[in-house]
């Protein structure tokens, strides 16, 4: 009981007494609704940043329509413009075939656009030439198509006799690729029933003679054959010379080198291993 003989009330469990509880003054009252206001501006700003606006909406339209104008501009820039265009054909490593001749084979448009050129079948005509091994295309921008030949080198060549063509250079393939009306000197001449790519004895003596030492090769006057595994040749002091096959060509060179020494006229090296003179 107090002095003024008021019954005082036991303060209930976990609860401060009056005396002991903090007085809230009006200014931490203000103070605790200006921090409420701010968290619910600061969450309604978050919610109004979180939504686009006009202003960036009608720009991203504006990026992507001009991004979509850009690609189409292109494609029609590499595709159909003669901007980039064939504005010239380059042949590179022909000497004996005139390149005049090899742009006319490849037929290639001009102005066409770059990008739309079939570089193979470039490639397929200007290999159809027969004075022509291999042959590659390529772009060069912007506006340059290359055409890199390897021309033919001829190993050997054969007459078609009275009433015939002419004389027909060989490449080391067998293949028939140019004519000329006299005999080139320093080649040796097929002695063959035929003269083809396609016929394997031609495949074979071409092969032969295309492997074997240039020393060699200088010597050779003819060369001939009965089967792909029978190639003989003569040489220009009246010797023959039999090789057989194109295998063992450096063992065979070396058999040959040795065996010519010696006195003979036919000089058989078809079995390195075993060689004979007679």
């Amino acid at each position: 009981m107090t002095q003024t003989g008021e019954r005082r009330r036991p303060a209930e469990p976990g609860r401060r007494p009056r005396s002991e509880r903090v007085k809230r003054t009006p200014r931490a009252e203000r103070t605790q609704r200006l921090k409420q206001r701010r968290g619910r501006r600061s969450a309604d700003d978050r919610r109004r940043s979180a939504r686009p606006t006009r202003h960036k909406e009608l720009r991203r339209r504006w990026v992507a329509l001009l991004s979509v104008l850009t690609a189409v501009a292109l494609v029609y820039l590499l595709w159909f413009s003669s901007m980039l265009g064939v504005q010239q054909v380059d042949v590179v490593g022909a000497s004996s075939v005139p390149a005049d001749q090899i742009r006319a084979a490849a037929a290639v448009p001009d102005q066409k656009p770059m990008l739309r050129l079939d570089t193979d079948e470039i490639r397929d005509k200007v290999a159809q030439m027969p004075g022509i091994a291999t042959v590659d295309v390529s772009r060069s921008w912007p506006g340059t198509l290359e055409i890199t030949v390897t021309e033919r080198t001829a190993i050997a060549f054969f007459d078609s006799g009275p009433g015939g063509d002419g004389v027909h250079l060989v490449d080391g393939g067998g293949v028939v690729f140019k004519t000329v009306k006299e005999r080139p000197a320093g080649l040796p001449e097929l002695k063959l029933p035929l003269v083809s790519a396609d016929d394997p004895v031609t495949r074979a003596v071409t092969g032969v003679l295309g492997v074997i030492p240039q020393q060699l090769l200088k010597q050779v006057t003819t060369a001939t054959a009965k089967t792909p595994g029978s190639v003989e040749f003569a040489l220009a002091d009246g010797k023959t010379v039999r090789w057989g096959t194109s295998a063992d060509t450096e063992r065979k060179a070396k058999v040959l080198a040795a065996l010519l020494t010696r006195e003979g006229k036919v000089f058989d090296v078809s079995a390195p291993d075993l060689p004979t003179v007679s």
